[in-house]
């Protein structure tokens, strides 16, 4: 059961069918896909190596500007970034980046390429709170620029919501793979360290130069209707639950899904690719609303999950679940045998006694007023998506802030 939820779901090109798709190129002379790309990749430039079969000279393109290119190669909505951009959308579709990114870092792995590096040591330190993607890229920034860094992490491993993503688009092997990048250029990591309850938030700012808090969206939010019920489980409790433990776990015949972004499909395909005969997702968005990337909805779809899109739950007893048309004189009625709720997730800054405002620390410049605490990731105020790629382009943004609050240049 848990082979297909385990196996990955896009398959990786072969090396002439990579060489084919690079082919396709335009090679743009200011080129779009590369303005596109929020973590200032460079798929032109990579794309552009691969062409002439400089595999090692397109690893070092993708690694030099973004840390955890493999991930991102597997995760990022390319649709709505680079590929968007893409000049060859004209003639027939765009250049599949995300493809040719991936061939790219896994020959980097099989090749044990090691591009990453550390800038000569500054005397500075950095704590940063929390290990999510926006984390590990502003540790490898600051590394490279000779800070010392230290990640304290509160749970056992490090990746924060990386460890949520299912397995099928993105395994736990790739993103150690990443994590063991960075403690090879000197990055430090403290597991199972609560910030706020093991250790003060105030004794890791005199400790430091500089401290950054990234602290994700890792608590999913209730329904009042749904709350209380033992068969209503959270969506990243779920995710994280099947992923910990490789899938095996056991499960009900028929599931009801509430919700419609990206975690959403991540939670009904799961289901799906570990047999559960019987998926319904209801969504508060119209299709023509729907908040989930292209790809991840069509993946639903392949997978025959019955979507309802446009309803509003009304009610639920335990067993089923009532919803109205937002628009339309409509009523549907589910009954379900459990119930997955994947309607939006929050930060918890309570411990640090910092105040959110949809859920951004409410500052501009990533840095809290008169202190040496920035903030990073998806409590950022950033303006970026709030995607790997959006967190990578922060983690960058807020390493060259600290580097210019401590004098660098």
């Amino acid at each position: 059961m848990k082979e297909k939820y385990l196996k990955d779901y896009e398959a990786p090109l072969a090396p002439l069918s990579l060489v084919d798709e690079a082919s396709r190129c335009l090679l743009c002379l200011d080129a779009p896909c590369s303005k596109a790309c929020p973590a200032g990749t460079n798929p032109d430039r990579f794309i552009r190596a691969v062409r002439f079969r400089n595999f090692a000279g397109a690893a070092e393109i993708v690694r030099e500007n973004n840390a955890l290119g493999a991930i991102c190669a597997r995760v990022c909505p390319t649709e709505k970034t680079c590929q968007k951009g893409c000049s060859r959308s004209g003639i027939d579709r765009p250049i599949d980046i995300a493809a040719i990114q991936r061939f790219i870092t896994d020959f980097e792995d099989a090749t044990k390429m090691e591009i990453l590096s550390a800038g000569k040591d500054n005397g500075k330190k950095v704590a940063i709170v929390g290990s999510g993607p926006s984390a590990l890229q502003a540790a490898a920034t600051l590394r490279k620029l000779g800070y010392a860094v230290t990640i304290y992490e509160k749970n056992d491993k490090a990746g924060g919501m990386l460890r949520f993503i299912p397995a099928y688009r993105l395994s736990n092997d790739v993103v150690d793979k990443e994590i063991a990048r960075l403690e090879r250029i000197g990055v430090r990591f403290v597991l199972n360290t609560y910030v706020g309850k093991d250790i003060a938030l105030e004794k890791l700012e005199k400790e430091n130069d500089a401290v950054i808090l990234d602290c994700g969206l890792s608590y999913g939010k209730m329904l009042p209707m749904f709350k209380g019920f033992k068969n209503v489980e959270l969506a990243v409790d779920f995710l994280k639950r099947v992923k910990d433990k490789d899938g095996e776990v056991a499960l009900d015949k028929h599931y009801l899904v509430v919700g419609g972004g990206d975690v959403a499909m991540d939670v009904v395909t799961t289901l799906k690719l570990l047999d559960v005969p019987y998926v319904t997702d209801v969504v508060y968005e119209t299709f023509d609303e729907f908040k989930a990337s292209k790809k991840e909805l069509d993946n639903a779809r392949h997978e025959k999950v019955s979507i309802y899109d446009g309803y509003i739950p009304v009610s639920f007893d335990g067993k089923v679940a009532a919803f109205k048309h937002r628009y339309l004189e409509n009523e549907v009625k589910v009954t379900a045998d459990k119930v997955i709720l994947a309607v939006g997730q929050y930060a918890d800054l309570t411990p640090f006694g910092i105040e959110l405002k949809n859920n951004e620390v409410d500052v501009d410049g990533y840095r809290l007023p008169n202190r040496n605490v920035f903030v990073a990731g998806d409590i950022a105020k950033s303006g970026q998506d709030k995607t790997v790629v959006g967190s990578v382009r922060v983690g960058k943004e807020v390493a060259v802030a600290i580097d210019k609050y401590l004098g660098g240049k």
